[in-house]
């Protein structure tokens, strides 16, 4: 019988955590990770400060201990987008076919896709995988990699059975 896996969505805008914008890429997550079997136990929404995305991260990973971290947002080139940077401070190390294969998807909808910088890596037992602040460049990154999701936490899990 398939384990829980309990997942986390963290968005990052600095507008959304002020109240002047209306997050629709992390519920759209939520919806898309529900309906995929996952248990999203948290979301939150903080500005683009590097400290606190980093703070945030740790926490889920080490005290929460959840097995996937999606974060929406902060993945272009604005130079308040940071974080690639603040996830890189907290992985144990990266999954880069995750980025390169959202990148390459992206593309088929449009040219933009080549200047997200969002990353995928591990911390402990942790997935954590940057996206898109836009709901559907969140939604299409996520429909890209969901298929292996469940796997890599069985992995991170210890489960190294391969089916």
């Amino acid at each position: 019988m398939d384990e829980v896996v309990r997942a986390a969505v963290l968005t990052i805008s600095d507008a959304g955590s002020r109240g002047e914008r209306v997050d629709t890429a992390g519920p759209a997550l939520v919806r898309m990770l529900d309906d995929a079997g996952f248990v999203v136990a948290e979301t939150a929404i903080c500005p683009d400060e590097p400290a606190e995305i980093a703070a945030l991260l740790r926490r889920w990973s080490d005290a929460e201990a959840y097995a996937l971290i999606l974060t929406t947002g902060g993945t272009g080139l604005s130079p308040r987008d940071r974080t690639p940077e603040a996830t890189a401070e907290v992985l144990d190390y990266r999954v880069d076919g995750m980025a390169e294969a959202m990148r390459a998807a992206g593309l088929a909808s449009t040219p933009r896709a080549m200047l997200s910088r969002g990353l995928a890596g591990v911390r402990g037992r942790t997935l954590i995988v940057n996206l898109p602040g836009s709901e559907r460049g969140a939604t299409e990154n996520l429909t890209t990699v969901l298929p292996v999701l469940r796997h890599a936490a069985d992995l991170l899990r210890g489960d190294t059975a391969h089916a």
